[in-house]
């Protein structure tokens, strides 16, 4: 009979955890809706008017479920953006990220998280508008791969005229 060799067991391994988000995404709720509009607010570059009021942002979230997104640190706002498609083509709007969080890419998962969504729902292509004139916007979404369409103007005119 061979002699065995008595071998120590294997040593656990530690394994590095991912470090821990900083902040908390989740979908969009009505509940959300003062927290989000004061950092719409505080936001350059967002312009916003009557369809950004509660009732028209309840209609948006009821048609777009689970597509619009926002980011707490703790019980603070840090993030948020609008996202919804009209069956053909995905729409972003209003993304906002506090001065004080940017740079850390939480503006590039609200994007990705809303991008993942529209994908789901078979959605291949999303749009944004931006001001003319906000153009760290214009370079935050060139950044992130968007191009800028020089073949399109947009043109609008309300429903009760």
């Amino acid at each position: 009979m061979a002699a065995r060799i008595s071998r120590p067991p294997p040593r656990k391994r530690s394994v590095p955890s991912k470090p821990r988000s900083p902040f908390e995404l989740k979908p969009m709720s009505i509940a959300d809706f003062d927290d989000v509009l004061l950092l719409w607010e505080r936001t350059e570059g967002i312009g916003l008017n009557e369809s950004d009021s509660k009732p028209n942002l309840v209609g948006f979230l009821e048609r777009n479920p689970g597509m619009s997104f926002v980011a707490r640190k703790g019980q603070a706002l840090i993030g948020a953006v609008l996202c919804g498609h009209d069956g053909r083509r995905g729409y972003l709007h209003h993304l906002a990220v506090a001065q004080q969080h940017r740079g850390h890419g939480l503006g590039k998962k609200l994007v990705e998280s809303c991008l993942a969504e529209l994908n789901s729902a078979g959605i291949l292509k999303c749009n944004i508008f931006i001001y003319e004139n906000n153009s760290s916007g214009e370079a935050f979404w060139k950044h992130h791969g968007w191009i800028k369409r020089a073949d399109l103007r947009v043109m609008q005119k309300p429903t009760n005229q």
